[in-house]
């Protein structure tokens, strides 16, 4: 394994052939993001085709649009000045003229106060809110802009009450479930009520799917512990979050946001801007690599790329340097900056407990790899959640398993169906690491399974020298054997 930390790609249906897929995982992508907002039903099935025809190790992220508010068409752009004072309606079906901004959000008008912000487009129009009406709001540009059709619109401290899920949303939602995507990115999630209502519709179709929660936004940092209760894992979306909340306040919310995850072993994903200026050049910016590299000293488990691979003009060199900044950022983290996870006492949890010592047999032992069979990946993420040195290779009896751990840290998986020879799959993951070049028959090796096969849980930790069992593999017993 090149590196351990996984990297998440967003793919555009213009640039999805088979080909450029396969060069983006050969560069070190492990998951691949569709953006609902920018494809329809016949792009995604373009994508989703060929990410399949590559590898069932790639994993498939969709995002949700969400509860967003955006301004409505423009026949044109329209340039706005300093000192304009502009009139802004909710009016879904209206277009945006220089005299009258239209929000895709009825009751807008009535959840803003005077002296609101509202910025749009990223932050690229800032209005404040200088009279209001009950049908429509006055506001003054405080800067030059020009302002084009569909744009966010983003209010700090204010919640807009709008339902979490839009109807395209369920639309997208049901289209997944057919489709056996891997995982749904819910976009501006503020409470766990958000991740419920998507959870409710995966559970009346009996779907596996996994919930991701974006947190873009200062409600959903307020209610990170009760989301991260309901949900697979978060991404910190820095996009909108960073419009939301002052911008000096994200490096520190995300290093609060990754050790709250860590803590509970749920992966993070930390996306936007990553390597932004890969979308024109071939180099990235000294703060860019810095960025990237302070992702994984904060002890992140994924970092994602947005434009630079969905439409940017290096998207294979963009995710080649991500793995390459990697590498070396898991080199020279330092050990003493790990973050404690607890090992919950009151329910006597041995999965944590084993895993945890497992990974200290790096250091005691000077074990080289640790290998696990997996039939949900709880072990798995366990084990990835202690950020150790040594690789977990996770052998997975199905291959949606092999998909899921795509997003957590150090994990590298690989399906094998279940067959009735148990101690077949520890000898096969050896002589895999071996060719791999990952270890050699004079490395020591953890081995983490279960005595009572699915269900019955991890049950046991052995350490055992790699030549030594495969040499002896005729009178090798491990404790499953019967």
């Amino acid at each position: 394994m090149l590196k351990q930390t996984k990297i998440v790609a967003t793919i555009s249906d213009q640039r999805c052939e088979k080909e450029f897929i396969s060069d983006l995982f050969e560069a070190g992508m492990n998951v691949v993001r569709m953006n609902s907002a920018h494809l329809d039903e016949e792009g995604f099935n373009k994508i989703i085709t060929s990410v399949r025809a590559v590898s069932n190790r790639i994993g498939i992220l969709m995002d949700t649009k969400g509860p967003e508010v955006r301004t409505t068409i423009t026949d044109e752009p329209i340039r706005f000045q300093t000192g304009d004072r502009i009139s802004i309606q909710g009016a879904p079906l209206e277009k945006t003229t220089s005299r009258m901004i239209s929000v895709n959000y009825l009751n807008f008008t009535n959840e803003l106060r005077l002296g609101d912000m509202i910025l749009i487009d990223d932050g690229e129009l800032e209005l404040k809110v200088v009279e209001k009406y009950p049908q429509y709001l006055v506001a003054e540009a405080l800067n030059d802009a020009v302002l084009g059709s569909r744009k966010s619109v983003n209010i700090p401290g204010v919640r807009i009450n709008l339902p979490s899920l839009t109807e395209k949303d369920r639309k997208n939602i049901l289209y997944a479930i057919e489709n056996n995507i891997d995982f749904i990115a819910h976009s501006f999630v503020r409470s766990k009520q958000d991740v419920l209502d998507i959870q409710r519709i995966l559970n009346e179709h009996q779907s596996p799917i996994k919930i991701i929660a974006k947190i873009e936004n200062q409600e959903g940092v307020d209610n990170i512990d009760e989301i991260l209760e309901v949900a697979y894992g978060i991404m910190i979306a820095r996009g909108d979050l960073g419009i939301e909340v002052p911008q000096e306040k994200i490096p520190g919310l995300q290093r609060i946001l990754i050790r709250k995850c860590v803590a509970v072993k749920k992966p993070v994903i930390v996306a936007t801007q990553m390597l932004h200026s890969m979308i024109k050049n071939p180099r990235p910016t000294r703060a860019e690599v810095t960025d990237v590299a302070n992702a994984i000293y904060y002890r992140t488990d994924a970092i994602m790329l947005s434009g630079e691979t969905a439409y940017g003009k290096f998207p294979v060199e963009a995710v080649r340097m991500m793995s390459s900044i990697a590498r070396e950022a898991e080199k020279t983290k330092l050990q003493e900056n790990d973050i404690r996870v607890p090992t919950p006492n009151e329910d006597l949890d041995v999965t944590s407990f084993l895993a945890k010592q497992a990974v200290k047999t790096n250091n005691k032992l000077h074990v080289k790899a640790i290998v696990t069979d997996s039939h949900s990946g709880r072990t798995a993420r366990n084990l990835a959640a202690f950020r150790g040195k040594s690789p977990v290779f996770a052998i997975c009896y199905k291959e949606r398993t092999t998909r899921e751990l795509a997003l957590s840290y150090g994990v590298w998986a690989e399906y094998q169906p279940e067959s009735s020879n148990p101690k077949q799959y520890f000898l096969d993951a050896l002589n895999k690491l071996i060719r791999k070049q990952m270890i050699s028959k004079n490395d020591m090796v953890a081995y983490l399974s279960g005595s009572f096969g699915e269900g019955g849980g991890t049950s046991f930790l052995e350490i055992n020298n790699v030549g030594r069992i495969l040499d002896g593999s005729e009178q090798y017993h491990p404790p499953f054997f019967r």
